[in-house]
């Protein structure tokens, strides 16, 4: 790790040009050990790129960009929810669940991405459902290429419980 600023998975972050990027996580170089920075813009067609992480991090050049007033190549932004959420003490149940590996939300999206089959991705919702969360809710119904509406995160699982069923009834009776 270089410093404290180390991006972390889900942060989003602003460039000095004013696009916008959330973090899918920091790699290992294979070859050189270096750390480099995966990350994914949040306009266009939602490229992901690769940066080193000493890059991420450095400075803005403000000989090269004199008129660039933010600090930092990248700086981290708070969205408005996560400046209500840092603002009220969590419960001592919400970090008994991010503590918990079982309610490790990145283990979850990463489990149901690895996930062979519809059906597999499928139990993993039902058996980790009390941990799942809007963001997370988003990320899986983009992973299988479906939109789930806006609204009570009860009525959000279900409708993903169902888009899921229905692609299981027909992942093996394609070919057939």
């Amino acid at each position: 790790m270089i410093d404290n600023r180390t991006p972390k998975p889900g942060d989003i972050y602003q460039h000095f040009k004013n696009k916008l990027y959330q973090i899918i996580t920091v790699a290992i170089h294979s070859e050189t050990g270096e750390q480099m920075v995966v990350y994914q813009a949040l306009y266009g067609n939602f490229k992901t790129y690769v940066r080193p992480l000493s890059m991420f991090i450095s400075e803005v050049d403000h000989i090269k960009y004199p008129e660039v007033v933010q600090t930092y190549r990248f700086q981290r932004i708070e969205l408005e929810e996560d400046k209500v959420e840092s603002s009220v003490e969590k419960s001592s149940k919400d970090r008994l669940i991010d503590n918990t590996a079982s309610g490790n939300i990145q283990n979850i999206l990463m489990d149901f991405l690895d996930a062979k089959t519809y059906e597999d991705k499928l139990n993993i919702i039902i058996g980790k459902k009390k941990y799942l969360n809007d963001r997370i809710i988003n990320d899986m119904a983009a992973s299988i290429d479906c939109s789930i509406e806006d609204g009570n995160l009860e009525k959000r699982i279900q409708d993903l419980i169902y888009n899921l069923s229905t692609l299981s009834r027909f992942e093996f009776n394609r070919f057939r």
